[in-house]
Order: C-alpha cells, then sequence, then structure tokens
C-alpha cells in the first residue's frame, strides 16, 4: 500500500538522487558535452546571469538549465515527466501555456523539445516567477515566454491570449487538511491546495485550449478518479494515461493524463490506458524504457557504467 504522506518533496529525492547527482561534476563546467559517452544535445544558449545567495544553477535538458532555491521547491520527476508526455502525445503545438507553472521546470523542458512553440505562463508567487524569468533569459527564451503573474483562476490573466494548442500543469496534490506543511513557503502552495484544486486546472484549461488542443498533467495514482471527474466536470475527456511506477514490483504512486475538450472529439470515446512507465528495475537500477525516457528530454540515459 502506498505511504499516506507522499508529498513533492520526497519525490524530488528520486529525481535528483537517479539524475542531477550522478553528473554532478557538470554543473562546475560550461564546457562539458560529453558524459560517459553521452553527447549533451541541442542549442547552447546565451547564459549571462548568475546565481545569487541561496540559489542553485542546475541543468535540466540538453545544454538548457533552470534556477532554484537551495532549500526551496525543486524540479522532481513529475515535472520532467508531464513535460515528456505533453510534448509526445499533443498534435501540433504552436502556443503553449503552463499553469501553476513555479520556477518554469515544465514550459522550459517542453519549450526544449518544441523549438517553434510560443509560451505563456501563470504563476502565483512572486518569488518562483522570478526565477523563472532568471532561467528564460539565461536560456535565450525571452523572445518566446510571457510569464504571468497571478492566480490561474483568475479568468483575467490570460482573458488577452490566443487559445493554445496545449496546456500543462502540476496541480498540488493534497487538501491543506490532510498533509504536512513543506518547511520552505515557496514549496508549500506546490504540495498543498492553497490556490486551486487539481478542478480548478481543468476549468481553465477547458477556457483556454484550441480547437484540438491537449492539457496534460500530473496527479497521484491513488486519486486518479478524482482527477477523471475533474476532467469530465469542465467538459474534457480523457484520452490515454499512464502511470508511473518508481520501482518495479512497488504500485504506481503518480498518473500522467492526456486530456482533449469534448466538443473537439466524437461521443463515446475510451481513454486508452498505457502499461506502467517504471522508472527503476528491482536492482536499483534505471530502467531501459525510462533510460530512453531520459535521452529523450536531454537528459543522460542513467545506465551507463562509470568509466574504468
Amino acid at each position: 500500500m502506498l505511504r499516506a504522506d507522499i508529498s513533492r518533496d520526497a519525490r524530488i529525492d528520486v529525481f535528483c538522487d537517479t539524475c542531477v547527482r550522478e553528473e554532478g561534476f557538470l554543473l562546475q563546467r560550461d564546457d562539458d558535452l560529453d558524459y560517459r559517452g553521452w553527447r549533451r544535445p541541442g542549442p547552447v544558449p546565451p547564459r549571462g546571469v548568475e546565481p545569487e545567495a541561496g540559489e542553485t544553477l542546475d541543468y535540466l535538458c540538453g545544454h538548457f538549465r533552470i534556477f532554484q532555491y537551495e532549500r526551496g521547491h525543486r524540479y522532481s520527476t513529475d515535472d520532467v515527466l508531464t513535460a515528456w508526455y505533453a510534448t509526445q502525445w499533443a498534435p501540433r503545438v504552436g502556443r503553449a501555456a503552463d499553469l501553476g507553472s513555479g520556477i518554469g521546470s515544465v514550459a522550459l523542458i517542453a519549450a526544449w523539445r518544441l523549438p517553434g512553440a510560443q509560451f505563456c505562463t501563470v504563476e502565483a508567487q512572486a518569488m518562483s516567477a522570478r526565477l523563472a524569468r532568471k532561467s528564460i533569459r539565461y536560456n535565450g527564451l525571452e523572445s518566446r515566454f510571457m510569464v504571468y503573474e497571478g492566480d490561474l483562476r483568475d479568468p483575467s490573466i490570460l482573458a488577452n491570449e490566443p487559445q493554445f494548442d496545449l496546456v500543462t500543469g502540476s496541480p498540488p496534490y493534497w487538501p491543506s487538511s490532510s498533509a504536512t506543511e513543506a518547511a520552505h513557503p515557496q514549496a508549500i502552495p506546490a504540495r498543498i491546495e492553497i490556490r486551486g484544486t487539481v478542478a480548478d486546472y481543468a476549468a481553465t484549461a477547458a477556457r483556454i485550449l484550441a480547437t484540438g488542443g491537449m492539457f496534460v498533467f500530473v496527479f497521484p495514482y491513488l486519486q486518479r478518479e478524482r482527477a477523471e471527474e475533474a476532467l469530465a466536470s469542465n467538459g474534457l475527456v480523457l484520452l490515454r494515461r499512464r502511470d508511473i511506477v518508481f520501482k518495479e514490483g512497488e504500485p504506481p504512486m503518480i498518473s500522467l493524463f492526456a486530456a482533449m475538450r469534448a466538443a473537439d472529439l466524437p461521443p463515446g470515446r475510451e481513454a486508452w490506458i498505457e502499461s506502467p512507465l517504471i522508472i527503476r528495475q528491482q536492482n536499483g537500477s534505471v530502467h531501459p524504457e525510462y533510460a530512453a525516457v531520459r535521452i529523450s528530454f536531454g537528459f543522460p540515459p542513467g545506465d551507463i557504467p562509470a568509466r574504468g
């Protein structure tokens, strides 16, 4: 049975342990293009922005980096997989929006994978939006991004924007009555439903989606019925879902959802439930499929042995 105290902070450790720490030396060198035979893909950003006290500058995808607080909310496997799933299944993307964008991890990865798309992000916390803007400048994406500070539930936030082909989100997982608050104030809204629920994310997505657009988000596996109810109550239809198993043999922890507006689909559409994506095998090694997924978003596969 899954632990009742699963938190976004706990899942961050899973991603950092399998991804960031294993190539930690790369964070010290700007000219490092090779890691155990894996070559870093994609454009080299202009850089020119430095971390301030209490901040880190970490690899995100390819040569793109992201500014994070040392002790605040840091990007996780959930964010990476949301961006991967969204860019894998959206029919076409000229314009994308990321709701509750935080420090911008989902949008930045999606922008790396969709080099022709324009992005709007919505984030209520000024401290997170500030870091997102730094990352956007560092990676040379200012002409492609608009960062809105505000509550995603406010219809005026994106009122003057054309509709979006792709909307992404990583909604907080827990009502305020059922979870322990994070130590850092920046991380609290990332975990706990302070400014909206998954239903609010779905309502906003339904309002701003273009014809044939897709809404992709992540939510706990144990709350998948709640996520599906949020979609149905806002005129959205689940097209596909993929559950994520962090270690082979254990139950899924989170699920990825891809939905479209019911008005854009024939009636009676049933969701395709994919086989689970396994992060690590029973022996602790990175699963071969997840190694391939990592390569697809510009990260080393994670299963390369150290050179002798």
